[in-house]
């Protein structure tokens, strides 16, 4: 069995995800997990990779001896970044399937595992969701090797690995990284995910797994965009792009009772919250949510309303990328004069960029931190 420093992960991708200078598909801490992991078990159900974000984790995990990986990557891009890696490596070339399978964060996901490998996320909401998962389901004996940044991690991530494991230890750091390695899962533990919260002056319940941005609050601004609702175009069927935990999807629903949302998010996990989240507000039936990446799904030039909310963060870095491809998107999507009503942290100034690919774009609204702007496709 080789070290896991002798692992090659040059030839790793993000790709279908967005690729840049600054960012690659691998970093210091895929190598400390796999080398604090020690041998693997190699048993067919025994290892299983959470938070892998490309697929540097898994694949390494087989290049060191794992037999079969049950994966949970958040993204759907995550995921089809680690397929495509795989078959750059040759893997499935042969007809037998890829020696990995892709799980939700649940019950089957980690059901007898002996060894977590975990990319420490940096919601200790979206943590502690995991340990109490891996806690009630995985074997005795299971071990969890977590690994993360070392500007990324606070003793707070031990306190939340110890509610639900007795034995948690921190290893030394390397190249800026460190792994906590988790132990002896404590009797009992109870899975208190997903979590919701009623929001009177809103109208809305939300509910919210643990790795959805704001989790069961709504942010300074989605709460602009809610106030647009009465403004914003007329249409029979509407779409909320990067959906979250579907707070604007939900109340959309509500605040026409003829209309039909399509909510779309990459993330598992904001789609199960979004279909929560309607369900609790009693628009189920009206509201779609789909695990997509950005608008695939949805035909060139039929929509009459999208909105949205982008992301400006890909991973940890600050970066415009994922907005402006969401922007692209939409523009293909919208029918001629339909609307992007979309809101966003003032200081990127978004505006220009969407006065280019969408179309003449007008601010609506503008508080010190947050702009909310409606874009008209062209014509």
């Amino acid at each position: 069995m080789s070290d896991s420093t002798e692992i090659d992960f040059s030839d790793l991708r993000r790709w279908p995800d967005v690729e840049a200078s600054n960012l690659q598909a691998w970093d210091a801490t895929d190598r400390l997990v796999l080398d604090e992991a020690g041998p693997l078990p190699g048993g067919p159900d025994d290892v299983v990779v959470i938070g892998d974000t490309h697929g540097a984790l898994t694949l390494g995990a087989l290049e060191r001896g794992a037999s079969r990986v049950r994966v949970h990557q958040d993204g759907v891009l995550g995921e089809r970044a680690l397929v495509a890696n795989a078959q750059r490596r040759g893997l499935g070339h042969d007809g037998s399937g890829m020696p990995f399978a892709h799980h939700r964060l649940d019950a089957s996901l980690v059901a007898g595992a002996r060894l977590v490998l975990l990319q420490l996320p940096r919601s200790l909401d979206e943590l502690d969701e995991i340990a109490q998962l891996v806690a009630a389901h995985a074997d005795p004996e299971v071990r969890v090797v977590a690994g993360g940044r070392v500007k990324h991690m606070t003793r707070a991530m031990n306190d939340v690995l110890a509610q639900s494991f007795q034995q948690v230890q921190a290893s030394l750091a390397r190249q800026k990284s460190r792994v906590l390695h988790a132990s002896a899962p404590r009797e009992g533990v109870a899975l208190t995910w997903p979590r919701r919260e009623r929001h009177d002056d809103a109208g809305l319940t939300v509910v919210a797994h643990g790795g959805v941005f704001a989790g069961t609050g709504i942010d300074i601004g989605t709460r602009l965009l809610l106030e647009q609702i009465p403004s914003m175009p007329q249409a029979e069927r509407a779409i909320d792009l990067a959906s979250g935990t579907g707070v604007v999807a939900a109340a959309l629903a509500l605040a026409r009772p003829g209309l039909h949302v399509l909510a779309t998010d990459q993330s598992a996990a904001a789609v199960a919250s979004t279909r929560e989240t309607a369900a609790a507000n009693g628009v189920g039936d009206r509201v779609e949510a789909l695990r997509a990446d950005g608008l695939e799904t949805v035909a060139s030039a039929s929509a009459r309303l999208i909105v949205l909310n982008p992301p400006f963060h890909i991973g940890a870095a600050v970066h415009t990328g994922l907005a402006e491809r969401l922007f692209t998107d939409a523009a293909r999507a919208l029918e001629p004069r339909g609307e992007l009503w979309c809101v966003w942290n003032s200081s990127l100034g978004y505006r220009p960029i969407l006065d280019r690919v969408i179309g003449s774009t007008r601010q609506v609204q503008r508080t010190s931190k947050f702009t909310v702007t409606s874009s008209r496709r062209r014509a």
